[in-house]
Parts: structure tokens; sequence; C-alpha cells
């Protein structure tokens, strides 16, 4: 078992060392778009499905709440959290439609829209991001595999170069401790 374990740390670690080569520009892109957009009275819509809709939830708490720097409480929207909205839609709609009805209701231009999704073609993200697009909101792609079709939706797609999900995951999760921690500094270090 030692041995597998330090099998996944080594995966890990190269990983990490492949985002840090290819992905920090990107990173810092999506940091000053959400700091640019929380500044300028906007809010992020987030989106995502199982783990992903996790890290969609552990993301809005994050700027709603604070990640290190005590300070003003920021507007940030996980989109999986209200089931009342996912059943009413996910019945009379279709799953596709469970985000895409929200940004519809709730995103303003310029506002952000955020999605997450390991391997870049969940049907119900893509379908909110052609909304946002509609609405005039920007949207960054949390992505895995090669991006899949929300790559190409998105105005920023943060592609994991990994095709597998827990690390991938990782990747995510670190992105947005990252963006975190850069916006807060941004508008309030």
């Amino acid at each position: 078992m030692v041995g597998d374990v330090k099998a996944q740390l080594q995966a890990h670690r190269a990983l990490f060392e492949a985002m840090e080569r290819d992905m920090a520009p990107l990173i810092a892109e999506t940091a000053a778009l959400l700091a640019h957009t929380l500044k300028s009275g906007g809010k992020l819509l987030v989106m995502g499905n199982g783990g992903s809709a996790a890290d969609a939830q552990h993301f809005a708490a994050e700027i709603v709440g604070r990640f290190k720097l005590e300070r003003r409480a920021l507007p940030a929207v996980a989109l999986s959290t209200d089931t009342s909205i996912l059943t009413a839609v996910g019945n009379d709609y279709g799953f596709e439609a469970i985000f895409s009805r929200q940004v519809e209701a709730l995103a303003a231009a310029d506002d952000v829209v955020v999605g997450i999704s390991t391997s870049g073609n969940s049907p119900n993200v893509l379908k909110a991001f052609q909304v946002a697009r509609e609405r005039g909101c920007r949207t960054v792609g949390l992505l895995g595999r090669d991006g899949g079709s929300i790559k190409a939706a998105s105005d920023v797609a943060l592609v994991v170069p990994s095709d597998d999900t827990p690390r991938i995951q990782e990747g995510h999760i670190t992105i947005i401790h990252i963006v975190c921690d850069l916006v807060e500094r941004s508008l309030f270090g």
C-alpha cells in the first residue's frame, strides 16, 4: 500500500508541476477578472455536478464569507444548493435546464458565471453558459481532460491537464483557493 500512496502523491506532484508551468497566467487572468467584477458591483454564479457541485459551494462560501482576510462579504451564489429549484426545474424542464434557468433569473450583464466540470461536457453547464452569454456575462470554465464542449463556450477555460477525475478535482480546488487568495488581496490587501 505504501507504494500505491507514493505513486498517487507522485501523480499529484507531476500534475501540479504541469499546472504551474502551463496554467499560471490563466489563473492570474481569472483572479483579475473576478476581482474586477466584484469591485464593479457584479457577482459570481458558480455551478457543477456531483463533486464539482461541492466545489462550487466551497468557492461561493469563500467569496461570501472570507478566505484569509477579514473583509466585507462579496456576492457569490452556488447554483447547486436550492433543492426546490433544482427539483422543480428538473421536473418541469429537464435536468439540462437546472442551471440555465437560474442564470436566466439571477444573472446581470457583467456578472461572471463559473462552471466546474471534470469532463468538460456537462450539458447543464454548457446550456447555462449559453444563457450567460446572451445576458452579457463572462464565463469561466474549470475543466478537465481536453476541456470538452464547455471549453469553446468559456471566455476563460482553465483545463486541468489530466484524464483522472480525482487529480482534476484536486487541481480545481487548488485553483479556487489561489483565485480566492488573489481576489481578496487585490480588493482588500
